[in-house]
């Protein structure tokens, strides 16, 4: 069963890297930059963001091809913030994803421009699609600009950095989990659904199944930060301890964090059941992301 998955995100993971850097290259603007953003951009990971618009698409059996370059700047947003997370004034991270950070070779200043040249440029990309509707574009900005902005992902890391040290309630820590990370991941299956031009009803309902695909994304984090093997997650086992986080194990213990992980995959997938497509790719998509190692 994995095995269609796995092959839909090796050819999709090699197809989205290869266009990614493109986007920046043909910039006109000083190379240094261009490095930098480059850097960060081939660092590699899992891709699951584009990933999810692509999957979108498949099982509305629309064309991939269109959802490429809104699959890639979903990907420079989500590069844009690890590049800052790592910056000494957020989490201090020397590794990401087994490389240096990007301010460990580009300095600081350059890896905060890195982070706003990114982020910037994937709005641009969305509007000069012109292959789509004025107002699709405009729908998928707006949505981009939600999920990134202070009431999604930037909110979300609003909320973890002043719950560093502080003991959160399990709802205090979903609140943190919901937009620092779900938000990103549910606007790349929201993209999807839109480019698939998908009812608003079941738009909705894919904003549940993202919802709890968030949560259980960062409930797999906790647990390979406690479990995990370094050289497969890319930075040092324990970091969310060292930095007096609270997360899902140290709340419900290991086992309950891992009971949590399956009852967030399993409402996800009947949530998907309800959809009118068909939707054994994003089932399987669930189960991976419920059993990933990094």
């Amino acid at each position: 069963m994995m095995e269609r998955i796995s092959s839909f995100l090796k050819k999709r993971k090699s197809e989205i890297e290869e266009i990614l850097p493109t986007f920046v290259s043909s910039l006109q603007a000083p190379e240094t930059i261009k490095e930098s953003m480059v850097y960060s951009l081939s660092a590699g990971g899992k891709r699951i963001r584009p990933a999810l618009v692509l999957a979108m698409l498949h099982s509305y059996g629309r064309n991939e091809k269109i959802g490429f370059p809104i699959a890639c700047a979903i990907e420079m947003i989500h590069t844009y913030s690890l590049i800052h997370d790592d910056l000494p004034c957020m989490d201090d991270d020397d590794l990401r994803r087994g490389k240096p950070t990007n301010h460990k070779v580009f300095g600081e200043a350059m890896a905060v421009l890195a982070g706003d040249g990114l982020l910037t440029e994937s709005f641009r990309i969305v509007a000069e699609q012109e292959e789509l509707p004025f107002s699709k574009r405009i729908q998928l900005i707006i949505e981009l600009a939600k999920a990134a902005g202070v009431e999604g992902m930037v909110g979300g890391q609003v909320l973890d950095i002043e719950g560093e040290g502080q003991a959160l309630t399990l709802e205090e820590l979903k609140s943190i989990h919901e937009h620092k990370t779900g938000k990103l991941l549910e606007v790349s299956m929201v993209a999807g659904a839109i480019l698939s031009d998908a009812p608003n009803q079941e738009i909705q309902v894919i904003r549940k199944i993202a919802y709890h695909l968030g949560i259980a994304f960062q409930i797999r984090d906790d647990i390979l930060d406690i479990e995990g093997e370094e050289e497969k997650i890319g930075k040092p086992v324990g970091s969310d301890t060292l930095n007096e986080k609270t997360t899902y194990p140290s709340l419900l213990t290991m086992e309950g964090a891992k009971t949590k992980l399956v009852e967030h995959v399993e409402t996800a997938k009947q949530y998907l059941h309800t959809l009118s497509i068909n939707t054994e790719l994003l089932e399987e998509l669930c189960d991976l992301i419920a059993s990933r190692d990094h």
